[in-house]
């Protein structure tokens, strides 16, 4: 854990400095999602060139020396930035001692999340090896948040068992950063409230403990309300410990918020130099996303382009700074594309383009089926179900709103078309966005609130066409747009009662030595919860590796895999089949080393057109079929076959029979290999 966080540390000390000029007092903790990103970039293009992803850190290197020499590090400064540090520490160990409780790889989606990082720490190329589907490669999925991890894990030298139980503290620490930067924009007090937004839970999970529901089920059913959908939110989705591409997404989306936030309230305050650093920073995070989780996307470009739009209806009849320097020379030949950043729809046109030219390369290679269309909701949600997902959010914003709707009572009235159309939920909803759209000039945490009302509605009217079936239609709609829409409420209503606190609450009841109290008790509750509070770990903990559970629940298995972890090179490996969340498909996602086919209805949904089912049928035929054993494993590229337990309740084994080496046979489990040079 020290080798990791010393990196992300290094990574972050690199970046801040050049940040300080334009990004003041967030300089600190947006350079943590800065560096990240950045580290991202650089190591993928490493990849894409074959070479070594370790030659990313050279350029950090020489920026970290750089500011270094000019004194950019001294330790007064540093301390000034303890509450920074503080929040990422808090909510990095709270999220660490989570998983140290339950760290076990073990079910859900952990096996494919590990599988794709450690199929990256393994093999390092661009695009990265497909663990479930030999000969194929990640293009068809979402794949930047695993290789953001596994390049911290190559650098840091740990390995993927512990890193996968790194990824979310680090996710958490650095999302709790950016919306504590977030509250700093929204709040003149209480700027600490929208941290809640990861720490509190919906209102189905309140109604069904009233209801006598027992704890074990709560959670989980409390992500299961809207009939059909999942609707997760934060806390259960870092509780639940999936390092899964939605919840990876988080730290990203909450960075490019404040960004877009942070660059409207600043924009026409800031010289050239200024401008270019905040559109590419924004542009970085914005272009990420179609390749983090391509959901994000679909909800982030469209409010991009309105922030560009409000800074251009801000900008109109403002004169151009005066105290712009004359350019001359060289510079005045490429003074008509810089000077993009001097008129008011630079925002507009330069964060669009440089985040499609910054990932281009990426895009070109990615060959996922996508979405298949836009359709009609045909069945929207029941109110009471809606409410128990977003109540508590629209509760808070209609008390703010209360004055409002106290003076124009008359737009109630929005709701009863909208009803009568057959959209009860929307109608609920439009309320309080009918209000804030009402209102001439708005703060950014009423904009904020806009846009996380606009998301929910729209998610009532349309969804997205894929794969998933007629029963299951706005199952990803609702499941994917609903964790942007928690963020942009949370952060938005959290500030909001942050407002209305201070209303109530002078300044001076609260002496400093009561906040300070304050904040160690929170403190406190956090670091101490996980301790107590009994996480429904299906094995027993004490560990961040997340395979140590494999010793006591599959000791074969666990010393061939790590025999295999211990191989170097290229390789391909037969293992069993035998569908989706199960045990099966455990030695290709322990190890990073392809089968043939791992989970089948996952590559299904990836690769749609290019599935070939066959592939189970061949294994089959790997296992019980001498002659074809060999021709087959040839076929496919696997040099290596794995039997262990699982195999011999699959199939009739008789690759005894095939003319394989044995290069592994130990607690019943055997590992053969083809003859020949890549023996």
């Amino acid at each position: 854990m020290l080798s990791w966080l010393a990196i992300l540390l290094f990574l972050q000390l690199a970046i801040w400095p050049y940040l300080k000029k334009t990004c003041g007092e967030f300089s600190y903790p947006l350079s943590f999602s800065a560096s990240l990103l950045l580290f991202c970039l650089a190591s993928w293009y490493c990849g894409l060139a074959g070479i070594p992803i370790q030659i990313a850190l050279i350029p950090f290197a020489m920026l970290f020396l750089l500011a270094a020499s000019r004194k950019e590090y001294s330790l007064g400064e540093l301390k000034a930035q303890w509450k920074w540090i503080v929040v990422f520490l808090l909510f990095f160990l709270f999220m660490t001692e989570v998983r140290f409780i339950n760290p076990s790889i073990s079910y859900a989606e952990k096996f494919m999340d590990h599988a794709f990082l450690a199929s990256i720490i393994r093999t390092p190329v661009v695009p990265p090896l497909d663990p479930w589907y030999l000969g194929g490669f990640m293009d068809v999925y979402y794949y930047l948040g695993y290789w953001i991890f596994g390049a911290v894990a190559i650098v840091s030298g740990v390995p993927s068992n512990i890193a996968f139980n790194l990824a979310l503290p680090t996710v958490l620490g650095y999302s709790a950063l950016n919306m504590y930067a977030l509250g700093h924009l929204l709040s003149e007090r209480f700027r600490w409230l929208p941290l809640a937004t990861f720490l509190v839970v919906n209102p189905s999970f309140i109604w069904q403990i009233i209801q006598g529901k027992a704890p074990g089920a709560v959670m989980w059913d409390s992500t299961r309300t809207i009939t059909n959908t999942i609707n997760e939110f934060p806390l259960f989705s870092f509780l639940w410990g999936d390092v899964h591409a939605h919840v990876i997404g988080i730290f990203n989306q909450v960075f490019l918020i404040f960004l877009l936030v942070f660059a409207w309230k600043q924009w026409l305050d800031c010289d050239r130099r200024k401008r270019w650093l905040i559109a590419g920073l924004c542009a970085i995070s914005l272009g990420s996303m179609p390749l983090i989780n391509s959901w994000d996307v679909i909800v982030y470009a469209p409010i991009t382009v309105l922030f560009g739009i409000l800074i251009f209806v801000k900008a109109r009849g403002v004169r151009a700074r005066p105290d712009r320097e004359e350019v001359t020379g060289i510079s005045a030949f490429i003074n008509p594309v810089a000077a993009f950043l001097e008129r008011s729809y630079g925002f507009l046109i330069l964060v669009p383009v440089l985040s499609v030219a910054i990932y281009l390369p990426f895009y070109l290679q990615m060959s996922t089926s996508g979405i298949l269309g836009v359709g009609i909701v045909h069945a929207p949600t029941i109110p009471g179900e809606f409410l128990l997902v977003h109540g508590f959010f629209l509760l808070i914003y209609l008390v703010y709103l209360s004055g409002d709707i106290g003076k124009r009572p008359y737009l109630l009235a929005i709701a009863i078309p909208v009803a009568l159309a057959g959209y009860p939920a929307a109608a609920i909803a439009a309320i309080p966005l009918v209000y804030l759209l009402a209102r001439k000039e708005k703060s950014p945490a009423e904009l904020l609130a806009t846009l996380g009302l606009m998301v929910i509605i729209t998610c009532e009217f349309l969804y997205l066409i894929d794969n998933m079936g007629e029963t299951y239609f706005r199952m990803n709609t609702v499941f994917k747009f609903y964790i942007a829409a928690w963020l942009l409420m949370g952060a938005s209503s959290f500030s909001m009662l942050g407002d209305l606190i201070s209303r109530l609450i002078p300044r001076k009841t609260f002496t400093k030595r009561a906040g300070s109290a304050a904040i160690i008790g929170i403190c406190a509750i956090l670091l101490v919860t996980p301790l107590v509070v009994d996480l429904d770990s299906p094995y027993p903990g004490g560990t961040l590796d997340g395979l140590a559970y494999l010793e006591e629940a599959h000791p074969g298995d666990a010393q061939a895999v790590a025999y295999l972890r211990s191989l170097e090179g290229r390789a391909g490996i037969v293992e069993a089949e035998g569908g989706d969340y199960t045990y099966y498909s455990r030695i290709s996602s322990f190890t990073g080393i392809p089968s043939i086919i791992g989970m089948p209805f996952h590559e299904y949904m990836w690769r749609s057109g290019e599935w070939t089912g066959d592939r189970p049928g061949d294994i089959r035929m790997i296992y019980e079929n001498p002659a074809m054993t060999r021709p087959l494993m040839e076929k496919y590229g696997a040099s290596l076959l794995y039997v262990g337990e699982l195999e011999r309740e699959q199939y009739a084994v008789r690759v005894q029979e095939a003319g394989l080496l044995t290069i592994y046979d130990q607690e019943g489990v055997q590992i053969y290999c083809l003859p020949g040079p890549r023996t």
